[in-house]
């Protein structure tokens, strides 16, 4: 229980960070200006916590909230293209309760895994600057100490993947690949997996049998 409240009070504190003027610029005038899609909703627009499951042996690591998506709906990954492969894959790989994730009050439960992001809030252009990914990266750090359960890390593109080897003090750094494994100290492992960008989902890069793999192999892991 310790640890859940730690984790809890971690994220409350998240959600109240102001320490990258640009990023709570932009956060903010989405929420304002939104898109026409959700003009008639209410949007977060604060820094987004992680979500998921306190005991989870697998924690998921992206690279940022999406401007509509998480920025709107307050939930990691919920409400946008991205999330939509996420969900769906982790449901059919038994992590999830159901395969859609469209509202952070939809009823979905992550059981084993728990998803965060190096930065947490929605960046211009999905692209956050290096100063604002080390202003973010202390959070990441005391997020994974307290997910004590984990035995996977799975991060998602080249983003994830480079903050996780920051934060672990990955020296020299493994190189990223779709599926590569890399052996942590204690016994754990961190995986790459493609990001489930609309770039990757739309061209093929990126299908629902590999990505499925990747968490099927993370839940192998686990056992």
């Amino acid at each position: 229980m310790a640890g859940r409240d730690s984790l809890a009070a971690l994220n409350r504190e998240v959600v109240a960070c102001r320490a990258c003027p640009r990023l709570v610029a932009w956060r903010e005038q989405v929420a304002r200006e939104k898109r026409a899609a959700f003009v008639g909703q209410s949007y977060w627009g604060r820094p987004v916590p992680g979500f998921g499951d306190p005991d989870a042996g697998v924690v998921i690591v992206g690279l940022a909230p999406a401007a509509h998506g998480a920025n709107r709906t307050g939930r990691m990954f919920t409400g946008d293209r991205s999330g939509d492969w996420l969900f769906a894959s982790l449901w059919r790989t038994g992590f999830a309760n159901q395969p859609t994730s469209v509202s952070a009050d939809d009823g979905l439960v992550l059981t084993g895994a728990y998803i965060t992001a190096a930065v947490r809030c929605a960046p211009p252009a999905n692209k956050p600057t290096p100063a604002e990914r080390d202003t973010c990266q202390p959070y990441l750090e005391r997020e994974l100490a307290r997910l004590g359960s984990r035995r996977v890390i799975v991060a998602l593109g080249h983003f994830g993947h480079d903050a996780v080897c920051r934060v672990l003090g990955l020296r020299p750094k493994p190189r990223f690949g779709h599926g590569v494994e890399h052996r942590l100290a204690g016994g754990q492992v961190l995986i790459g997996c493609y990001h489930p960008s609309q770039q990757n989902t739309f061209t093929g890069t990126l299908t629902e049998e590999m990505i499925d793999a990747v968490f099927s192999r993370a839940r192998e892991l686990c056992l």
